[in-house]
């Protein structure tokens, strides 16, 4: 026993420290006691951890969703290990419900930056807290498992297709392009020694060039498109069982979870004939570099376990386990196969460009290098105080003393103007005097007494008249007539206008000295608007479908295209009786709205639609409803939900 304990413990070290799936282990070591399996069960793992930790060295996994689920897992196990402390079985029972508790909390944590499509799972089917029920709840974490898995993989398999597509989709001119300029230095020399040879040779060596280039393409989205029809394939057939499952799980439990577990088994081994295919499909002339992988071979289910008896704890667990060294599998394999056929690294993409800038840099650099203070040399010194000080003198000269200047201009004439150009109390001194000139001259001329509040207008209407008339005879009325005393009186009428319009000018002025100093402000203020517009613009980066600006609005409306086009294919294929073509669909359909799921749930909280948006999107993708119904939701998703409306500046 003691052996077994010894060597049960290097497999879990072993196990921790290839980072290989904690659930595995978790299996093992569960519920705060020890699982010993039996000899031959540790033999047989124990001879094959060699050949699966050679398959774990292949695996290109996420580092960071790797360290929470590891931290995950050792804090469940000191969890587990603190409550054998308590010897009490009632203790042990409120611990293991505040066990259960933590383990949820601690995955919903984990899930919630890479939430995927909810399964299509009843509300009540976990309500109960029977030991069946808390068996099944594991296998709902091992669904999510498996179609978290299913996605991450078809986005790596669809991102790499899509590379490939649009390179299909070019020229001849732009694959030669490509084959010689965009697949590294080696491709650059080879392709060009097989140019120059073609030419030399006086053969066809660009007709050449533009078939290898065809067929490089074609071959990688061949292999792609397979991939992606039996991943697609593989998530409609589990989420179609889940879906058939989910009622029976909560009638007939004891059955239904072995039946479930089975018919996982069993589609397992459907996926492993599926990508077997690609084997056999692969031409004698292959551009693939190096061979396949070996054949992806999945763990089954021991005949005894796939009867209709009701299982045990144990057998469900080793069941669990199973699917979890499959998973593992699965990415092993899926990682190689895609490396082989993925599109190029950015860097191998702009290779030319990099080595570019790599040689300029390097020829600054030792320019620089040349010029410095470590070579004995005060160029660079004298280059950097004569810039300092030349751009200390253009902001002095160009951009501080105009604005001061302007400033002082503006803000000291208005100081100084205390009294104004003009001030009221002249103007109405003069108009004072305007009105005694005109009475007196009125009384004079008709011979009658005027009211002291008599019109300025008409009086002046009088001495307008008599200035006529005098003008009749200007050289006697000038001596001894009123000729000279109605222009004095004109004189006076045209000072007032003057001063009058002065006032008004002064007023004019000091209302607008607010906006003086505001135009003052202006280049300064649009500036820093700029920058501002252009730091945004940088920081923001908003052109995935998951961020907030035009063009992220204008992605998820074509998610929701892409799944109205897609269900539509989905039920021709149905219609015609191609049970084949519409799983694969009907996956690519849960592909889709799994990434719009992914693009809105932000925005919906934001806006408090997600409960409902989150519910039409779960009803795309029930098997059970019909497709009217479903084109029906799309087009209310699009008009009513306001992170996918067209963009509000758009006219």
């Amino acid at each position: 026993m003691f052996r077994k304990y010894r060597d049960l413990k290097i497999k879990v070290k072993a196990f921790k420290r290839h980072r290989l799936w904690p659930e595995y282990i978790n299996g093992i070591i569960d519920s705060g006691r020890l699982f010993l399996p039996s000899t031959h069960t540790v033999l047989e793992k124990t001879r094959k951890l060699p050949e699966t930790l050679m398959e774990v060295t292949l695996v290109e996994n996420n580092e960071s969703k790797e360290d929470k689920t590891l931290g995950s897992f050792y804090s469940s196990y000191l969890w587990n290990r603190m409550r054998s402390f308590f010897p009490s079985s009632s203790s042990s029972n409120v611990l293991g419900k505040i066990s259960n508790l933590y383990r949820q909390a601690a995955r919903v944590g984990s899930r919630s930056h890479g939430a995927c499509l909810p399964l299509p799972l009843p509300s009540n089917s976990l309500d109960s807290s029977s030991l069946v029920m808390m068996e099944a709840s594991r296998v709902y974490e091992v669904l999510e498992d498996i179609l978290e898995h299913i996605f991450l993989n078809l986005h790596n398999v669809q991102k790499n297709l899509q590379f490939w597509q649009s390179r299909a989709e070019g020229s001849n001119a732009r694959k030669m392009y490509f084959m010689i300029f965009e697949r590294g230095p080696r491709a650059f020399i080879d392709g060009t020694v097989q140019l120059v040879r073609g030419c030399v040779a006086e053969g066809s060596s660009i007709q050449h060039l533009c078939h290898s280039a065809s067929s490089h393409i074609s071959e990688r989205i061949t292999v792609l498109t397979s991939l992606r029809c039996a991943l697609a394939t593989f998530l409609a057939q589990i989420y179609m069982e889940v879906d058939k499952f989910g009622e029976e799980l909560v009638k007939d439990p004891e059955n239904s979870l072995a039946s479930l577990l089975v018919t996982i088994n069993g589609l397992f081994s459907n996926l492993e004939a599926s990508i077997g295919q690609l084997h056999a499909m692969r031409q004698s002339d292959s551009s693939v570099e190096g061979s396949y992988s070996h054949p992806l071979l999945f763990e089954k289910l021991p005949g005894v376990n796939q009867e209709g008896s009701q299982w045990t704890d144990c057998e469900v667990r080793d069941a669990i386990n199973l699917i979890y060294q499959n998973l593992l599998k699965l990415d092993s394999h899926l990682s190689v196969l895609v490396a082989k056929h993925r599109k190029p690294r950015k860097i191998t993409l702009h290779w030319i460009r990099y080595t570019c800038g790599a040689v300029g840099l390097s020829v600054c650099s030792m320019w620089v290098l040349r010029h410095s203070s470590l070579m004995g040399s005060s160029d660079i010194d004298k280059w950097i105080g004569d810039a300092r000080d030349s751009t200390v003198s253009f902001f002095n000269d160009h951009v501080e003393q105009p604005i001061l200047s302007i400033r002082d201009e503006l803000f000291d004439t208005f100081r100084k103007r205390h009294k104004g150009v003009m001030e009221p109390e002249e103007v109405q001194l003069t108009s004072n005097s305007l009105h005694r000139m005109l009475l007196a001259f009125s009384e004079q001329t008709k011979g009658q007494k005027f009211p002291e509040n008599a019109s300025d207008q008409e009086m002046l209407e009088i001495v307008m008249a008599r200035y006529e008339k005098e003008l009749m005879h200007p050289i006697q009325n000038l001596v001894s007539g009123e000729l000279a005393r109605a222009l004095l009186i004109q004189v006076q009428k045209l000072k007032l206008d003057i001063e009058t319009a002065m006032l008004e000018l002064d007023q004019i002025l000091k209302a607008n000295e607010i906006n003086f100093a505001i135009l003052a402000a202006l280049p300064a203020f649009f500036l820093s608007l700029i920058l501002l517009m252009l730091v945004r613009a940088w920081f923001k980066q908003d052109t995935r479908a998951e961020g907030r600006g035009r063009m992220a609005r204008v992605q998820r409306r074509l998610l929701i295209v892409e799944v109205e086009k897609r269900i539509m294919q989905y039920q021709t294929y149905v219609d015609q009786g191609q049970e084949k073509d519409a799983q694969c669909m009907f996956g690519l359909v849960l592909y889709s709205l799994d990434r719009l799921y992914h693009t809105v749930e932000k925005h919906a909280k934001a806006t408090g639609e997600w409960q409902c948006l989150r519910q039409d999107i779960i009803d795309l993708g029930k098997p059970g409803l019909q497709t009217t119904y479903k084109l029906t939701v799309t087009s209310r998703m699009e008009r009513i939900y306001d992170c996918l409306l067209p963009s509000l500046k758009r006219k």
